[in-house]
């Protein structure tokens, strides 16, 4: 049985590209193509997918959201982010919202095949660079519960307490500052303090605590 396999990327000269390499692929099978997140939802809903290959950035529903529903409403369909970023503040939360592949657009073609095996399969496949900031991200987490500390988290005032626990929901500055009703440059600016205020290196560090005080 063929392996069914919904695009979803904004670019549709990265779509034509993997519809043709995927054509050549006789246990795979083109279910469809999205050019968002939310018209991927709504054609995973009706075409049944067994994989979904997904970039982060989209318009409207951006691939992470995506992924959170996709794990919620559809948990057979198996989602692949297949995208340029590799840094933590993109990988974390798209690990967390259910992707169980994470792989980078110049990965080599007959790679990204054998990883959507795999992903089909029940294995978790992700990048180098990308296990690399996952396990980085681990690491921490742990020297955190190992130290037992009292909560940092109480020298944070009101707001930065709301950006923090916005940032540990995998929401960019636009996202925060939109939610809080607040620009753009003042998120930056309360991200920056608390980061000052915890000592920590990024965002993903950040997500990490809030979490593990009962922030995320």
């Amino acid at each position: 049985m063929k392996v069914r396999i919904l695009l979803a990327d904004d670019h549709a000269v990265v779509r034509k590209g993997l519809q043709m390499f995927l054509a050549t692929q006789p246990d795979l099978e083109l279910a469809g193509e999205a050019s968002d997140g939310r018209q991927a939802l709504e054609m995973i809903a009706s075409l049944s997918p067994d994989v979904v290959l997904m970039d982060l950035n989209m318009p409207g529903l951006n691939g992470i959201e995506a992924a959170e529903i996709i794990k919620r409403d559809h948990p057979r369909v198996k989602v692949i982010v297949l995208t340029s970023f590799s840094d933590q503040d993109h990988v974390l939360p798209a690990v967390r919202a259910g992707a169980r592949g994470y792989l980078l657009k110049d990965i080599e073609p007959d790679e990204l095949v054998r990883a959507i095996r795999r992903v089909h399969a029940g294995q978790v496949e992700l990048h180098p660079e990308a296990a690399g900031k996952l396990m980085n991200s681990i690491a921490f987490a742990e020297e955190v519960q190992a130290a037992g500390a009292a909560s940092p988290l109480e020298e944070l005032t009101k707001r930065e307490a709301q950006v923090l626990k916005l940032i540990a929901s995998g929401m960019s500055n636009k996202e925060i500052g939109e939610a809080l009703f607040i620009s753009e440059k003042t998120v930056k600016t309360h991200v920056s303090h608390v980061l000052d205020k915890l000592g920590l290196a990024d965002r993903t560090q950040a997500a990490i605590l809030a979490v593990k005080h009962g922030l995320g």
